[in-house]
């Protein structure tokens, strides 16, 4: 029994809900952001708040469906009304970053200049190697900020390369001299 989908899920002030024919759609001061649902789970809305409950009881896959919807729709009502960051930081020498129009330039010690496509939806600022990536969608938000993070991932030896703001690079003796 999913423990996160049996608590109703409050719809704050100026956010709206609706659920029609599987689609979920919520709308807040941010933006709007929809899901297709399947009908494996009830979808109710009563009393400012979104009420789950599993179509039938027994099946394994209802359940599993049940709190993952939960935590979905948590989600989306946080990412309108407030939204996501994520922040990367780039340590290493000679490496740079910047942001122009819609792409990310990065210099990341490879033979060419590695250019990235900033996907709709999302904002991307970039100063003194830190690299703000800010938008409503937490799914979205953390599938671009682990796909810059993939092409220079943090070494243990020097810790050069891309890591998450709170993330602790473990890091490893090296050589030692004779």
């Amino acid at each position: 029994m999913s423990r996160i989908a049996k608590q109703p899920i409050p719809i704050p002030e100026k956010t709206k809900v609706t659920f029609v024919d599987g689609l979920f759609t919520v709308t807040g001061p941010k933006g709007t952001l929809s899901r297709n649902l399947r009908n494996e789970v009830v979808v109710l809305l009563e009393d400012n708040a979104v009420v789950l409950k599993p179509r039938n009881d027994k099946e394994i896959f209802s359940r599993a469906l049940w709190g993952t919807y939960a935590s979905h729709i948590k989600n989306m009502i946080a990412g309108v009304n407030t939204g996501y960051t994520k922040k990367l930081i780039l340590e290493g020498v000679g490496f740079k970053s910047e942001v122009k129009g819609t792409n990310l330039n990065l210099a990341l010690g490879f033979s060419h200049p590695v250019v990235v496509v900033i996907p709709e939806g999302l904002t991307v600022t970039a100063e003194k190697n830190v690299i703000s990536i800010t938008g409503i969608d937490k799914e979205q938000t953390g599938q671009f900020a682990s796909k810059i993070r993939a092409m220079k991932k943090p070494e243990p030896y020097k810790g050069k390369g891309f890591r998450y703001d709170d993330e602790v690079i473990r890091r490893k003796q090296g050589k030692k001299a004779a």
